[in-house]
């Protein structure tokens, strides 16, 4: 573990005593979004892992296809987990059914609800499936007394919603994950064309970095600036000496989350072109499947107003916002009109008229696509789009 390069920072304290200027209140939403990533695996080492034999099944009822009462050794199986709340759970069925499709005679996909609100029942739960029709074409059953969600879910560790693990023919976990990236897992598992070992090795590396990653974050945080802390000071040099070091150790923590963006606000304070360096490097990689972008942008978002940040500041930040566009796993429940607006007023600002035009009538086209816009949202991005064009 990486020695502590100062005493770490209370983040309650830091948070309670943080002015809340319009400027300070976009940074402590940025701290707060960083706190939460930085806790999302602060877990326990999880208790079921790639390679264990997979625990028994266990469910309150099938509400369409099955029953399943356990998993047959020369078989392979998809266990996905969702819940009637969960948005991107509802986003994923109809890929999740059009896979078990594709596989439908070599895999079998059982589709546990989980973690439920204590009031929704068990009605509610199947009108809900019902009402999905061939969007969820698959076998879906509902837990029993959270027995999945315990035994299976939360053993596995921070796997989020939805989450789904591949067992393989022998009855071992082979993969763990985001549904959205079965199709890439799922053609070498069902050829046996899979490195278990090497999968296994690779989710244990993540938790290690992740952990690191987070650590260290909280030494940094002493670096940022709270006026009315005494214990925090505003000093990015300082802050990019210690990342220095952080990466000299590990250099994977480079682009790690919390790392970019500390790092990235450091530089925007202090050489705007390296920042654009850094940034425009950070945009070509990821974190195990995590763009540093949303990071570089919410960093713009804040300083765009106190700093004169430069022309190849705000043409990365619109490169940072299409990288979003591009990794948005369900673009379909997500407002990307307002990444595509953004784009356009960072390329405006970038002196790039041209571009900002197309970015801004995306935005009008893809506001039009969802159903039930806002008529007062359309008219903002056709006024902006005029003033673009008047210009």
């Amino acid at each position: 573990m990486l020695k502590q390069l100062t005493q770490p920072i209370n983040a309650k304290e830091f948070v309670r005593n943080w002015p809340l200027s319009r400027l300070n209140f976009k940074l402590l939403l940025l701290l707060c979004m960083l706190a939460v990533s930085a806790h999302a695996q602060d877990d326990p080492p999880p208790t079921l892992n790639i390679g264990d034999a997979a625990p028994p099944l266990r469910v309150r009822q099938w509400l369409k296809g099955g029953p399943v009462e356990k998993l047959k050794k020369g078989k392979l199986y998809v266990v996905e987990f969702w819940a009637t709340w969960c948005a991107p759970c509802r986003a994923e069925m109809p890929h999740l059914s059009a896979l078990a499709a594709e596989y439908k005679d070599k895999v079998t996909f059982l589709s546990i609800d989980v973690n439920e609100q204590k009031t929704t029942s068990l009605q509610k739960i199947k009108r809900f499936v019902d009402s999905m029709g061939q969007k969820m074409d698959y076998n879906v059953a509902a837990d029993d007394s959270d027995f999945m969600a315990t035994t299976w879910h939360k053993a596995v560790g921070n796997l989020g919603m939805p989450g789904a693990i591949v067992i393989n023919a022998e009855g071992k976990l082979t993969w763990i994950g985001h549904p959205k990236d079965l199709p890439g897992v799922l053609p070498k598992i069902a050829s046996n064309d899979w490195d278990i070992k090497a999968a296994l090795a690779n989710r244990n590396e993540e938790r290690r970095l992740t952990a690191m990653g987070r650590d260290v974050y909280y030494d940094l945080l002493n670096y940022t600036k709270s006026p009315n802390w005494a214990g925090s000071r505003d000093k990015p040099d300082s802050l990019l000496l210690a990342v220095a070091e952080i990466v000299r150790k590990e250099p994977k923590l480079k682009y790690a989350p919390n790392i970019t963006a500390l790092t990235f606000a450091a530089l925007l304070k202090t050489d705007m072109h390296k920042a654009y360096e850094y940034g425009k490097e950070g945009l070509l990689t990821t974190f195990y499947g995590e763009s540093p972008s949303h990071f570089i942008i919410g960093n713009i978002d804040i300083f765009k107003d106190s700093l004169h940040l430069t022309q190849e500041i705000y043409q990365l930040g619109a490169e940072a916002c299409q990288v979003e566009i591009d990794q948005t796993a369900y673009p379909e429940i997500a407002n990307i009109f307002k990444l595509y607006n953004k784009m356009a007023g960072w390329y405006w600002r970038a002196n790039e008229p041209v571009k900002a035009i197309d970015k801004q009538q995306k935005a009008i086209a893809s506001l039009k696509s969802k159903k039930d816009y806002s008529a007062t949202d359309l008219a903002a991005l056709e006024l902006q789009l005029q003033q673009y064009k008047n210009k």
